[in-house]
């Protein structure tokens, strides 16, 4: 049952029957990342005249997060190319934007917001957009002050101010954020191990291929990837494995994925499933409350309408626009092809589609190479594609995804015929 359908939800906080926003609708927005300072513009992008307060726990203005693994450790981007909007849009567009500031409770009968330091702010209608928050390894040392993360900026700073030329970073976690700080640390002349405890990288999250390919890059980069390693405890020095061997190095990177920062929606009597649970207009099972970005359980309508927690960008300014949408009472956005990125060394990645159903996997082009394509298929109809370096490939196959095309296997298969011709 997909979530718009559920019973828990009020008939007004359906597409069908909108609920009525007056003009000067007070929105107070929780979480000044990608997806609540998104929801902040688009609301003033699409008319919105009534007061809009936007509250975030870290002190910088709503900025990029991806590049905190890539662009900004190497030291390719400063603070300024990594803010969505300057400081100064906000003032400029009348949001009152108050960094520094941490939710503790939410009063759903009272619609009001109390923070930190005793003080409250009353909603018309409340965004929530809290992001998630690294998972903590239960293993002897998980909770050690100098173990590292890379969710924020200032734990960006902790990793860079690290990562020289005869250090040695240990990365807990082969998912994309483990590997992009892997790659980043080489590229800044420090050694790097990553410790896996699936018998390969990437292994929750894409195809053997994809693995195998990033594997081999990494090791002739100088990587030092270690898979099947299960991790029985941590200290601020090494880390130790399930057959006694230590991996000893002056930096520890955990990256075992991330949980929906959903507390302050359970308290409020949301309904939560690994993420806050919403609608496809962003709407909680309480009418007068959205939830946008990492923190969310959505319905993906390309998908069936299944329900699942995305962690990318596109989902956070989908989410951000269906919001801003239905706050104004504008016509709901169209649906969009969930899609991811990674860039490790040269080969940037780009996913489409996830692979609900998949049967069977096609190959297009040769690993060997460093361009090619993963396509998935369920049946005829391609649902996931992996593409390295490969953008005709993640264009048509995501175009292909969106509108569930049948194609022919051989044709997708053939670098020869073009992907416009398999879709034809």
């Amino acid at each position: 049952m997909t979530v718009e359908g559920s019973a828990l939800f009020s008939p007004l906080a359906t597409r069908h029957s909108p609920l009525y926003m007056p003009p000067m609708t007070k929105v107070l927005i929780i979480g000044a990342g990608h997806a609540g300072g998104s929801v902040a513009a688009f609301l003033r992008q699409y008319g919105h005249e009534g007061p809009i307060v936007l509250v975030g726990e870290e002190d910088a203005p709503p900025y990029q997060r991806p590049p905190l693994s890539k662009a900004w450790l190497k030291g390719e981007a400063d603070l300024d190319a990594l803010l969505l909007r300057p400081l100064s849009f906000y003032a400029e567009q009348n949001i009152d934007f108050r960094p520094s500031t941490v939710a503790v409770s939410i009063d759903p009968e009272g619609k009001s917001v109390t923070f930190h330091d005793g003080s409250t702010e009353t909603y018309d209608v409340l965004v929530l957009a809290t992001g998630s928050t690294a998972r903590k390894l239960p293993v002897p040392g998980g909770d050690h002050p100098d173990l590292l993360e890379l969710r924020t900026l200032k734990d960006a700073e902790r990793l860079k101010a690290v990562l020289a030329p005869g250090k040695r970073l240990a990365v807990v976690g082969g998912g994309y954020v483990g590997l992009e700080a892997a790659a980043s640390a080489r590229a800044l002349g420090a050694e790097a191990v990553v410790i896996e405890r699936m018998d390969r990288v990437l292994a929750r999250v894409a195809s053997e291929t994809l693995s195998a390919f990033f594997t081999e890059r990494h090791r002739a980069m100088g990587v030092e990837i270690l898979t099947g390693a299960e991790v029985v405890a941590l200290a601020h020095d090494g880390v130790t494995l399930a057959d006694g061997s230590v991996v000893r190095a002056d930096a520890l990177l955990v990256g075992v994925g991330a949980l929906a920062c959903e507390g302050l929606a359970r308290s409020a009597g949301l309904r939560c499933d690994d993420g806050v649970v919403v609608d496809e207009q962003a709407r909680t099972s309480d009418p007068a409350i959205f939830a946008v970005g990492d923190m969310t359980r959505r319905p993906i309508p390309v998908h069936g309408g299944a329900s699942h927690r995305l962690e990318s960008v596109p989902n956070a300014l989908e989410q951000a626009k269906q919001a801003a949408s239905a706050i104004v009472g504008r016509p709901a956005p169209a649906p969009e092809v969930p899609w991811f990125w990674s860039d490790q060394y040269d080969f940037k990645l780009q996913i489409a589609g996830l692979p609900f159903g998949a049967d069977r996997q096609v190959v297009r082009g040769d690993p060997a190479t460093g361009g090619f394509a993963v396509f998935h298929l369920a049946g005829d109809r391609i649902v996931s594609v992996e593409a390295v370096n490969a953008p005709p490939e993640f264009m048509g196959g995501k175009q292909l995804i969106g509108k569930a095309t049948p194609v022919d296997v051989a044709k997708l298969a053939d670098t020869a015929v073009s992907m416009k011709a398999v879709a034809a």
